[in-house]
């Protein structure tokens, strides 16, 4: 189990969910070894094109500092709870990690089937899904975002270059930046995230992600965010 340490400005928040301000994360559920038993998809897609990722993710995870596989976690989960009009959601449409970009810990690049796009678009219409303005400011060579509505914290946002394309199985692919800010509001995210990572040059805390979106689940009555991870005392 490894050491976590939380903001001040959320550490008030953790109490809530009655999990102690200093914490420890168990991530032995989601060692190589055990996630091919549960959750397969999930070692499908880092190995669909890196064949050595069950090392390279083992390692990652083993790391004193483990928050770059926590992300991928909790993003992954995040996203199979999402529906869209098709019925689908947007782990459905995901093909293949792209280890070329380095996954961090407020982010990774995926392959997802270009289909993704027009159903986030029909999600939108709905009010499901709000759009982000020149995405480019804040993600570099993006050419369309959404993120998601149905949370007061800790909404997925869904970033697409689509110049950046492979196929994958025939399948046409672009690539996607899935990540998960604190704020639901733009400014807020601006303000109180961007701008102090920034000057701070720090990034987007998994753990206080997977705090916040557990919390804004329970609030509006949603399935438990439950990743394949523990944080415990």
């Amino acid at each position: 189990m490894y050491p976590v340490k939380l903001s001040k400005a959320r550490a008030a928040v953790v109490d809530l969910m009655l999990v102690p301000a200093q914490n420890r994360l168990n991530t032995t559920a989601a060692l190589w070894a055990a996630l091919q038993q549960s959750n397969p998809t999930y070692c499908q897609l880092l190995s669909a094109i890196n064949k050595d990722a069950g090392a390279h993710w083992d390692k990652l995870l083993t790391e004193v500092n483990a928050l770059i596989p926590i992300d991928f976690l909790n993003l992954l989960t995040a996203m199979r709870a999402i529906a869209l009009p098709s019925g689908k959601t947007p782990f459905d449409y995901l093909k293949a990690v792209d280890w070329d970009k380095s996954p961090q810990q407020d982010r990774f690049w995926i392959w997802a089937d270009r289909a993704l796009i027009g159903d986030v678009k029909a999600g939108a219409k709905k009010g499901h899904f709000g759009r982000e303005r020149n995405p480019g400011a804040f993600h570099p060579d993006a050419t369309l975002s959404y993120k998601e509505k149905q949370l007061g914290e800790a909404n997925v946002q869904l970033t697409f270059h689509e110049n950046d394309t492979k196929t994958i199985d025939g399948i046409d692919c672009v690539m996607v930046e899935p990540d998960i800010d604190y704020y639901k509001d733009l400014g807020a995210h601006a303000i109180f995230e961007v701008i102090p990572n920034a000057l701070t040059h720090s990034l987007t805390n998994p753990t206080e992600v997977y705090v916040l979106r557990w919390i804004a689940g329970q609030t509006v009555g949603i399935p438990e965010f439950a990743p394949i991870y523990t944080i415990t005392s």
